[in-house]
């Protein structure tokens, strides 16, 4: 009971200030559980693996299909799907995030830097790494490969220039927003040609039924033997795993509307025709309070935003169970759009969560805030592109997810941060706007720049083919990386 002070004191402090996310695991911690580690460590560990699973599928069952099958429906190439729909869908939240702490006071302009470079290293040498030792060997377009690590590596090259000058000017901060509209322009021309050629799956799904009917042909009696001694572990285990993502496959397919025909369901389609207008409107929240109040029906009557959108998608949501009798003959577009952008928000999201309570969980082991930075922050901001790029190659499409590896990146590095260091030197034009120096943002730099030369000239040796050996070989690195950040970290504070 002598810890009931300490706990009323930092229950009220954390209740004071607004949660960052939809759920505050400080005032877990520090009410609900009553500043008792030994609860609290377990259950935030438990809803850490909740938000993981979450990602997972979100990824795998939903943002996956629907980014091949846009990719598929607009004919876009693997790279053009890359530098649009990978980059929006996986750079953008980061973007956003970076660029507000550029604009912010007390030391953030240096870690939405820091944020954006650590997020370059993270994709560009763990994720690839991921994506390699589960697709490779496996072959990419040279001309497209080539391209986008060259320009990626040109523009991280211009940025270091300019950060070791401690200085930037308009022109510059504007020169490098364009240099993102010059790449997709130059993926445009480049695959201009090749416009007939779609992004399919039909030769992983030929792989994969030809390697079915291999195993078919195989002896089959040791192996049923030891399917017969695992039966039980199996049965017992597909059990858990389904009583575990039953509520996150259920919330996901309330929210996320189905592109094909054969998955369609009267009541999930009713479902995302209510909820979904309410979750795009929560995540523009910043921009326009849910409860803002509106004139609606009622002259001088106002009500909140939420209960009108509420009300209209219930009525819509009403109106098609009534009369929509049957499925759809064929893929909607539009169902594959919505799907796309509402997987797009949970990624986001429970990447977001997935990052607080990571952060939850370092305060409660007090480790130093250096060592949260470097690990926590920049493993929580990219959790998103290594789920998604991962479910990608899982799919049989490691070209889409390789090249979103470099455009989504060079997305948040050039679109992000640009717009926000546009906005900065326009603040203080005619004059440059003064770059903190911090080595650790010059090993970051180091380091991006040496994992993509490195890949570069491996991929090129291998004769335009990712090898898994490399796979390894950039884990290392970017183990390395972490390490001698989290060194100069401690050290410089």
């Amino acid at each position: 009971m002598a810890s009931l002070p300490y706990t009323a004191a930092a229950c009220a402090s954390v209740r004071a200030d607004p949660a960052p996310g939809l759920l505050n695991y400080a005032a877990v911690h520090s009410c609900l559980l009553r500043a008792d580690r030994r609860l609290s460590l377990p259950i935030l560990a438990l809803l850490l693996l909740l938000h993981f699973r979450f990602l997972a599928v979100a990824a795998g069952a939903h943002f996956s299909p629907a980014v091949s099958r846009l990719a598929s429906r607009l004919r876009l190439s693997p790279s053009m799907a890359a530098v649009t729909l990978l980059a929006l869908g996986n750079g953008a939240p980061d973007a956003f995030a970076s660029a507000a702490a550029l604009r912010g006071e007390g030391g953030l302009p240096r870690a939405g830097l820091a944020a954006i470079l650590s997020a370059g290293a993270f994709v560009s040498a763990f994720v690839v790494g991921a994506v390699s030792l589960i697709a490779a060997p496996f072959a990419v377009p040279p001309a497209s490969f080539t391209r986008d690590v060259f320009l990626y590596l040109v523009a991280a090259s211009a940025l270091f220039y300019i950060y070791l000058s401690a200085e930037i000017f308009l022109w510059q901060a504007v020169g490098l927003v364009l240099f993102y509209v010059f790449f997709v322009g130059l993926v445009f021309y480049m695959d201009l040609g090749a416009a007939g050629k779609a992004v399919s799956s039909a030769e992983p799904e030929t792989t994969a039924n030809g390697m079915g009917r291999a195993a078919m042909d195989l002896p089959v009696s040791v192996e049923h033997q030891k399917q017969r001694k695992a039966s039980l572990w199996t049965v017992l285990t597909k059990q858990v795993t389904r009583v575990w993502d039953w509520p996150v496959t259920f919330l996901l397919k309330l929210t996320i509307p189905s592109t094909l025909p054969s998955e369609w369901n009267k009541f999930y389609i009713c479902a995302n025709i209510c909820l979904c207008p309410l979750i795009l409107l929560y995540s523009f929240s910043s921009f326009i309070p849910l409860d803002s109040r509106i004139v609606f029906l009622l002259p001088q009557i106002r009500f909140p935003l939420w209960s009108v959108v509420l009300l209209v998608s219930f009525c819509l949501a009403l109106s098609h169970f009534r009369f929509e009798k049957e499925s759809p003959e064929t893929e909607n577009i539009a169902s594959t759009l919505i799907s796309f952008v509402m997987s797009v928000f949970w990624i986001s999201t429970m990447a977001g969560e997935l990052l607080n309570c990571l952060a939850a969980i370092g305060v409660i082991m007090d480790l130093p805030p250096a060592i949260l930075g470097m690990t926590v922050l920049a493993w929580g901001n990219s959790v998103g592109d290594l789920v998604a790029d991962v479910a990608l190659a899982k799919n049989g499409q490691p070209t889409i997810a390789i090249a979103g590896c470099f455009a989504g990146p060079m997305f948040n590095m050039l679109v992000g941060l640009g717009t926000a260091l546009v906005m900065q030197t326009a603040g203080v034009y005619p004059k440059a706007f003064v770059l903190e120096f911090h080595v650790g943002i010059v090993v970051a730099f180091v380091f991006l720049l040496l994992s993509l030369m490195a890949t570069l000239l491996v991929v090129t040796w291998a004769r335009f083919r990712v090898p898994r050996f490399w796979g390894y070989c950039l884990m290392g690195l970017y183990i390395l990386f972490t390490i001698v950040s989290i060194a100069i970290a401690s050290s410089s504070g």
